[in-house]
């Protein structure tokens, strides 16, 4: 079983995710897995005249955008996007074994098979 504390602590973890985000004008609390267009929703819900600055509810709703509550649109434009990977330029071998070479080591003939 658990301790005394390690009960306490998750008292303490239980109380602080079930007032994760909380309304700073009706003090309203949601769970830490609320999404932020359930956030939305509680704004254009009890506080309409804030719908266009959902901010002054909740912090968490800065960049949030109403058109695209589920962030799709903006996950797909960024993947379209993507990370722009420099291209690897082609070696040539007569490269390689310079580099070799100018290292210090030797070419030594391979060996035939018998």
């Amino acid at each position: 079983g658990k301790s005394h504390e390690e009960r306490q602590a998750a008292t303490a973890k239980a109380r602080l995710d079930a007032t994760a985000y909380m309304c700073k004008i009706c003090r309203q609390t949601f769970m830490v897995n609320a999404k932020l267009s359930l956030l939305y929703l509680h704004v254009t819900a009890k506080h309409d005249d804030k719908k266009d600055s959902p901010v002054e509810c909740f912090d968490s709703l800065a960049d949030f955008d109403p058109a695209d509550p589920d962030g799709k649109n903006k996950a797909k434009s960024a993947a379209a996007a993507g990370p722009v990977k420099p291209k690897k330029s082609a070696k040539k071998k007569d490269d390689d074994l310079a580099s070799l070479l100018d290292a210090g080591l030797t070419v030594s003939k391979k060996k035939g098979k018998k």
